[in-house]
């Protein structure tokens, strides 16, 4: 029997991965404790998805459990001795880290530890694979030459048209306490690889996104842009004229992958994984198409001041990961992932 254990069972990733391995013939145990909901309030409440799981899954069990638990998360690793390990639970905002810093580092960074750990003594031949981000590179991806288009940002050096590689550099830049707790964990995840020769990936994450994700407004750009419209919630945009530019990712595809490496499991993996150019896009225009989608206007107010830290235009390169699993690719297209969020905001309004 193939047993997988997933944190952060009831977020966007966490809970797609549920669903998609249970899918797919695994016993999944999942680890959510809906700190969401402590973070962000009812906006980031997660209690739905852990009810959808409940009803859609066969063979899923939940624990109510804080990976900053050490030995509670020892024991549960030793019971469960999963096959694959998807680490997805995270404090995952940029902004709320600086009012909660002791949280965000012993969730991110510590509680990644204290899963590796685990994973070592119990089952180190699992693919042990981490959500990680895209802010582990700081704002470094800002210092490429851009250019101001009517409705986005673009880099202007046609070698920078994938986007963002691997090989962009971590230090000398600035984070966010955000990027630097979710770095920690992944060179920690790296190095477990290396030292220990366990399989293990960090997935830098772009924007992920789908229907199951519980935006708030300092974290889950498209779904809490849908959620805003459909409610008639005021928008703020901060800086950069709205034209900063995301690239975005089905939490499906991401579940794709995750397949297509615990298939195929490396040492010591680092992907981006985001939409890429095709599924890019920027503030002002996410809002254009939501607001056809919608039949509904938004009211926007513009902040002068960006976000600390904040990309300006954030594609991710995704060519290392195809090369290395060229039969994996996005299925789902920007204009079905609005599409979706659109229905979605709309039936829960």
């Amino acid at each position: 029997m193939k047993r997988a254990l997933i944190t952060g069972s009831s977020g966007l990733i966490g809970s797609e991965a549920a669903t998609f391995f249970d899918a797919r013939g695994w016993t999944v145990c999942g680890v959510d404790n809906n700190m969401r909901l402590d973070f962000f309030g009812p906006d980031g409440d997660t209690s739905s998805n852990l009810k959808r799981l409940r009803r859609v899954t066969h063979q899923f069990s939940h624990e109510d459990l804080d990976i900053r638990d050490r030995e509670g998360l020892a024991q549960l690793v030793e019971r469960v001795r999963p096959a694959l390990i998807i680490h997805c639970a995270a404090q995952p905002s940029h902004d709320l880290a600086q009012a909660r810093v002791f949280d965000d580092f012993d969730i991110n960074a510590v509680g990644t530890l204290n899963l590796l750990e685990a994973a070592r003594h119990t089952c180190p031949d699992a693919p042990f694979i981490f959500m990680s981000t895209n802010k582990v590179y700081g704002d470094v991806p800002n210092e490429l030459p851009l250019v101001e288009q009517p409705t986005r940002y673009d880099y202007a050096d046609v070698s920078d048209f994938h986007g963002i590689a691997e090989t962009c550099r971590v230090d000398g830049c600035l984070h966010s306490l955000f990027g630097a707790s979710k770095l920690a964990a992944d060179i920690m995840v790296q190095e477990y690889g290396r030292y220990f020769g366990m399989p293990t990936v960090c997935f830098r994450g772009g924007c992920l996104t789908g229907g199951s994700h519980a935006g708030a407004e300092l974290h889950g750009f498209l779904a809490y842009l849908a959620l805003a419209l459909v409610e008639g919630r005021p928008y703020r945009v901060y800086g950069y004229q709205g034209k900063q530019v995301r690239d975005n990712i089905h939490a499906h595809d991401v579940c794709t992958a995750f397949e297509a490496f615990c298939e195929n499991p490396r040492v010591a993996a680092v992907y981006n994984l985001g939409g890429g150019r095709a599924n890019s896009v920027s503030v002002l225009e996410a809002i254009t198409r939501l607001e056809a989608i919608t039949g509904r206007s938004l009211e926007v107010t513009h902040v002068d001041q960006p976000r600390r830290g904040d990309h300006i235009c954030y594609i991710s390169d995704l060519r290392r990961f195809q090369g290395d699993y060229p039969d994996w690719q996005i299925t789902r297209t920007l204009d079905a992932i609005f599409e979706e969020l659109g229905r979605c905001q709309t039936k829960t309004a």
